[in-house]
């Protein structure tokens, strides 16, 4: 597996995506990160994929455990991400903002980042990107109590779902475990 520790990330983008995937693709390089990109590779190319062959395609490299994370793009980032949310495994996010890139890595493991390049301006798209993969699933970016331990067992719930034994119980989840956790002020 292509892994974040080894510096190495999957990129993908239709061709509305295409121009914040090549500055964020762009400044990655600069930092030493190994880019494997999937298309679109030009923006004038011919006949370019629709974004959602494009996110299935993503969506089955992180299936398949070929690349532990990957930053999509298209025009909002919601078609990208929710083609490849189809394929099992994927926790996909859309992000426009730093903290919710920082969210969507410490608190919910997202392993395919999402951003739509009509909303994310060059700067902020590379900026998502180093927040997204300088962090890991229960990073120090949360202070609450029992943090970690309460996305860790929402992940493990979620990577063991099945829609089917779901209904077969009558739409009522199976729970992994319990783990206390309430909003509450930062102390000081």
């Amino acid at each position: 597996m292509k892994t974040i520790k080894d510096k190495q990330i999957l990129v993908a983008a239709d061709f509305a995506g295409f121009p914040l995937k090549e500055a964020v693709v762009e400044h990655l390089k600069g930092k030493g990160w190994t880019v494997t990109d999937i298309g679109v590779r030009a923006a004038d190319e011919e006949n370019p994929e629709m974004f959602h062959r494009i996110g299935l395609k993503v969506g089955a490299k992180i299936a398949e455990g070929e690349f532990e994370r990957a930053l999509v793009f298209c025009g909002t980032g919601m078609g990208i991400h929710i083609a490849a949310s189809k394929c099992p495994g994927v926790f996909s996010g859309v992000v426009e903002s730093v903290p919710a890139a920082l969210r969507a890595i410490t608190g919910n493991g997202v392993n395919v980042l999402a951003m739509g390049a009509f909303y994310v301006a060059p700067q902020m798209g590379k900026e998502i990107a180093d927040a997204y993969l300088s962090h890991n699933l229960g990073d120090t970016y949360e202070w609450w109590p029992n943090f970690y331990e309460f996305h860790k067992l929402a992940c493990d719930e979620l990577n063991a779902f099945s829609y089917e034994e779901f209904k077969k119980n009558g739409f009522k989840l199976e729970h992994l475990g319990e783990v206390p956790l309430a909003l509450m002020d930062k102390l000081d």
